[in-house]
């Protein structure tokens, strides 16, 4: 992939945003023995978890040699990241994927110290959209519950 970004065949990664996406809108696996990968096909735990509407991910891209996660700013109308003041977050929600575009929104730690254990995040209003030929790899973080969806 990041080699070839002429490609229309963004494979594996499309293929995981895609199962991600279809479980957060609200498919569940009927098999007790689903993987515990990023494309198992539930969320939470196990089968009978109730309660999680997000699998959230970060993405690696292929110019940080898949080692510096990417990074968003967490409102709309902030600068670039990195720019003084700018907080930005590297934990995202995929919300759609189109081929080899996927668009994703910011995720932000929670900041109710008393909910965020179970609560971890927050929705944003920050989304931005990805050629996935740009994305080396992607780490699925624990399943969880993200309110203002």
């Amino acid at each position: 992939m990041c080699n070839n970004n002429n490609s229309n065949d963004c494979g594996c990664i499309s293929e995981i945003l895609t199962v991600i996406n279809i479980l957060q809108d609200n498919a569940e696996c009927n098999n007790e023995a689903c993987l515990d990968t990023c494309d198992r096909g539930f969320l939470g735990g196990t089968v009978s978890t109730i309660g999680y509407n997000t699998r959230p991910i970060m993405l690696y891209t292929c110019a940080s040699n898949g080692v510096t996660p990417w990074t968003a700013p967490t409102t709309k109308t902030a600068a670039a990241c990195g720019t003084e003041g700018v907080t930005c977050s590297s934990v995202f929600r995929v919300e759609k994927v189109d081929g080899c575009c996927a668009t994703f929104r910011v995720l932000a730690p929670n900041p109710d110290t008393a909910e965020a254990a179970t609560i971890p995040y927050v929705a944003t209003n920050s989304f931005f959209t990805m050629n996935l030929n740009c994305v080396c790899s992607l780490r699925c973080l624990q399943d969880t519950f993200v309110e203002a969806l």
